[in-house]
């Protein structure tokens, strides 16, 4: 499959429009040691003026080869998990080398995408919780729960303090039980509402006020605050990641994936090439390990007294471990898994690779797509 380098464009009515945008991405660029490894470019098409921002093609190849973002950090001699200036560098270089261009409207939104992208991924490597699909638990001083609406904020209580304090437990009260795909929309509504706070407060104002009257979750989270880039006709790359992506890994079994939570997995791509655990945040997965380890979801399931289908976590830690110790058994894993999913309801020789991608929506007052439904 064929990819080339489309990186960020910056659209509006005229380059004239975008002068000031194209600018300070150019004076971002400087800042961070990269405008010599981008190229810069200035059109206009049917649809609009146009800047475009791209990874030179000799730089994918030396520090992404096939648009493999996982190795940048090791590229770029840099620590994005310890270091926030490195973090945004990786951000921003990974988005440089989007095969489906990122498109914003103005540089406010792309810095604005950027910070909510480093908010994200701290947020994720704080996130400690407890896997459970039919619990219902949240701090009671920030949240109160309802049969119909879901988990709805107490009034006058700031959404980023419920939303820290619901995944990121401080030792005064066990981990608060979530499902993997509820767990990523706290911690991506957290890094968008850290940034609404100061971007756009009229904004953040409005999710509070709808988030005490009913939930935006499920398919509904996914419309109003994402935008899914990729899809099974147009894939992004198998190792294609940008820092603060939720991500699925799906279960290419059919038996174990009818268990409800092993469907798939939901995580955050943190850089690094490192994804949320959040059961385990001092153990965050690599892309390999979490391929072994979805992989092994079908050793533990089994049958219980209830004759429905349960899933045993001890024995795929066990069979995880032994395979993680053999080479073969490893390599012959990871060639079954790094392959691009089946499409829905098809179990056939796909692996648990997505082919598409989510980050959040613009959130600047003057050109946001974010819109909170009443």
């Amino acid at each position: 499959m064929r990819f080339e380098t489309r990186g960020i464009e910056l659209r509006a009515a005229s380059l004239e429009a975008l002068l000031d945008s194209k600018t300070a991405a150019i004076q971002y660029l400087h800042q961070h040691h990269l405008i010599d490894f981008v190229c810069i470019d200035d059109f206009v098409d049917e649809q609009s003026a146009c800047v475009v921002f791209r990874l030179k093609d000799e730089f994918q190849k030396l520090w992404a080869p096939d648009w493999d973002t996982t190795i940048l950090n090791e590229r770029l001699e840099i620590d994005s998990r310890h270091h926030e200036e490195a973090l945004d560098k990786e951000i921003v270089v990974a988005m440089l080398l989007a095969p489906i261009p990122f498109i914003f409207p103005s540089y406010e939104e792309l810095a604005a995408a950027i910070r909510i992208r480093r908010y994200i991924v701290q947020a994720g490597y704080l996130a400690e919780l407890n896997f459970d699909t039919h619990a219902t638990e949240r701090p009671e001083d920030c949240w109160h729960y309802d049969e119909d609406a879901g988990f709805l904020l107490n009034q006058d209580v700031s959404i980023i303090q419920a939303l820290t304090k619901a995944t990121q437990p401080d030792g005064t009260h066990p981990a608060f039980s979530f499902s993997c795909y509820r767990a990523t929309e706290y911690v991506i509504l957290l890094g968008v509402a850290r940034e609404l706070q100061t971007s756009n407060p009229a904004l953040l104002k409005k999710l509070e006020k709808r988030s005490e009257i009913r939930a935006i979750r499920s398919g509904e989270f996914h419309e109003v605050f994402l935008k899914e880039y990729g899809d099974i006709e147009h894939p992004l790359p198998m190792k294609y990641y940008v820092p603060g992506d939720r991500v699925w890994f799906r279960n290419p079994d059919d038996r174990s994936s009818d268990i409800s939570g092993y469907e798939g997995s939901w995580v955050i791509y943190l850089g690094h090439n490192l994804f949320t655990n959040f059961w385990k945040r001092h153990s965050p997965f690599t892309l390999q390990t979490k391929c072994v380890e979805v992989f092994h979801w079908k050793d533990g399931a089994y049958v219980g007294d209830d004759h429905e289908l349960h899933m045993d976590e001890s024995l795929v830690e066990l069979a995880v471990a032994h395979s993680l110790a053999d080479p073969n058994a490893y390599h012959q894993i990871i060639e079954r898994m790094m392959r691009y999913r089946d499409p829905k309801g098809i179990y056939e020789s796909g692996g648990c690779i997505d082919t598409s991608r989510e980050s959040p929506r613009w959130i600047c007052p003057a050109t946001s797509d974010l819109q909170i439904p009443d």
